[in-house]
């Protein structure tokens, strides 16, 4: 699932009127780098939510075909479900087994191939260096155990925005309610189901218009050479 439902207001005004992960670094839409992945690393089937300006996202992806994959849609409300519920909203789409989640805004370059959940844990966390926005990072790492909270044992690092989840761990959540994901991760962090690994690879928040020109120009360059 790549998630894709956020209005991006930190982005404005480039989002008024273009969804943020239709917005283009390196010369193609950010959603389409994760389309691109998802697809060598073999994935099919791929669901993406929407809610703000979502037309736009099925007008330009269309069903994936030209990725080799097949997308479904699940749209939102004005004013999107959040993260676990956006989830929610689409289990029926995402079956019974463990499924990977995607922030359709950031840019990374980690590879999903033969990543599977651990038995026993609820949620698998990517996590990363922390950037300048984020010095202290969110949750502890610790022989690929991840914890939260101040006396969490383990390095301090910041959630990637990519996960596999159990549809267990949204258990108790309705269809249709706005609910968000990290109560959900900390509670599951509690009970100790929740494991982690960390990635040292390249990592972008593209959540300013200020990263996104930067990243773009990186790309851009490197497309060049």
């Amino acid at each position: 699932m790549i998630l894709a439902a956020g209005r991006g207001e930190r982005m404005r005004p480039l989002t008024d009127h273009c969804p943020k992960p239709l917005l283009a670094v390196g010369g193609k839409p950010l959603i389409v780098w994760h389309i691109e992945r998802l697809a060598g690393a073999g994935f099919t089937q791929l669901v993406i939510n929407h809610a703000h300006l979502g037309e736009q996202l099925e007008a330009a992806l269309g069903t994936g075909e030209r990725w080799g994959v097949r997308i479904t849609y699940s749209p939102e409300p004005p004013g999107a479900l959040e993260t676990a519920g956006g989830i929610v909203q689409a289990l029926p789409m995402l079956g019974c087994e463990p499924f990977l989640v995607v922030n359709g805004d950031i840019y990374c370059d980690w590879g999903p191939v033969g990543v599977a959940l651990e038995a026993g844990k609820q949620a698998h966390l990517v996590l990363v260096p922390n950037p300048l926005h984020n010095l202290e990072g969110d949750f502890a790492l610790q022989d690929r155990q991840v914890g939260s909270g101040n006396t969490a044992i383990g390095e301090r690092l910041t959630f990637a925005g990519i996960g596999i989840y159990h549809p267990e761990l949204f258990a108790g959540l309705s269809a249709g309610q706005p609910a968000k994901l990290a109560p959900l991760l900390r509670q599951a962090m509690a009970r100790g189901q929740v494991s982690g690994e960390r990635y040292d690879g390249r990592w972008v928040d593209v959540g300013t218009p200020r990263r996104l020109t930067e990243l773009d120009a990186q790309l851009v360059s490197e497309r060049t050479l």
